[in-house]
């Protein structure tokens, strides 16, 4: 993945130092695109290890319509613990537990996952049951039918940006807006991504959307074509410049490959085990502090 490398290397060279909502502060560049054809292997990180199970059960999750941790923190997944045990910290019902504990009772205590795990309308509220003037607005299942009944359309649009939400939101969406193309038989996929986090989420992103568009392409019945990944604010944060420059010193590897389960038509229908990635062959994990 030699565009993610090009990516830090230009961050570093060109980038600003600035401030930032977390106060750990970044070195940003203002727009940059990256172009993946899916067709010639998988966009998962090589030159540090990344988790399919993390990246596949997320995406589920927003497909799902979900906005609660609950099923990430019964799967394993600890990506969105962060904010919500930011909140409980803060609370009256605090009692000093780890984060660790928090997911752990997050997963096995339902009532208390009502009231502690909730994100607010974010990804997949916004994919699923936009609010529309006549009720929910299910904007991912549009997409698709729009793709089935006119892939030549230009409006096969789908937002996660919808700002009379945002304050309810426990962040704001990172990951926008999408635009979905077809041509000779093809499906890509445009993500406009407002705020990059170049070491912890860029790497995730890029495999997570490269999965939507093979989902979609297989329910579609179409092949896949190019993820392309616009970025606005892209920043590497300053406790993470040691980490890129490890990234930068280690060769790049073959790309693995995704097969999807064969037997599951729709979109709507995948779980973590309808997916497995093959011939992966990445360097060491790289740690790296979330910046809340």
């Amino acid at each position: 993945m030699r565009q993610y490398h090009e990516l830090i290397e230009h961050v570093l060279a060109q980038g600003v130092k600035k401030g930032d909502r977390t106060g750990t502060g970044t070195t940003s560049l203002f727009g940059h695109q990256m172009r993946f054809d899916l067709s010639k292997g998988f966009p998962l990180l090589t030159t540090k290890k990344l988790h399919l199970k993390s990246i596949a059960h997320e995406l589920i999750w927003f497909i799902a319509g979900d906005t609660n941790i609950r099923y990430l923190c019964q799967h394993g997944v600890r990506i969105w613990d962060d904010w919500p045990y930011a909140i409980y910290k803060k609370s009256d019902a605090f009692g000093g537990e780890s984060i660790r504990d928090f997911a752990t009772r997050i997963a096995e205590d339902e009532n208390f996952a009502a009231k502690w795990g909730e994100l607010g309308p974010v990804y997949g509220h916004q994919w699923r049951h936009w609010p529309g003037p006549d009720g929910e607005v299910d904007q991912l299942r549009i997409v698709m039918d729009g793709l089935r009944s006119n892939p030549d359309g230009r409006r096969h649009i789908l937002s996660a940006w919808n700002p009379g939400y945002i304050d309810q939101m426990a962040l704001p969406p990172c990951h926008a807006f999408m635009q979905f193309y077809v041509a000779d038989g093809k499906l890509s996929c445009q993500l406009y991504q407002r705020s990059a986090d170049i070491f912890l989420g860029v790497p995730f992103n890029i495999a997570s959307y490269a999965l939507l568009v093979h989902l979609m392409a297989h329910d579609l019945g179409l092949a896949v074509g190019d993820f392309v990944h616009s970025l606005g604010d892209a920043h590497i944060y300053s406790n993470h410049v040691d980490q890129v420059k490890l990234q930068l010193s280690r060769a790049c590897r073959p790309l693995p490959r995704l097969v999807l389960n064969m037997d599951v038509n729709s979109i709507f229908d995948f779980v973590y085990e309808d997916m497995a990635i093959t011939d992966y062959d990445p360097h060491p994990h790289i740690k790296g502090a979330v910046a809340v």
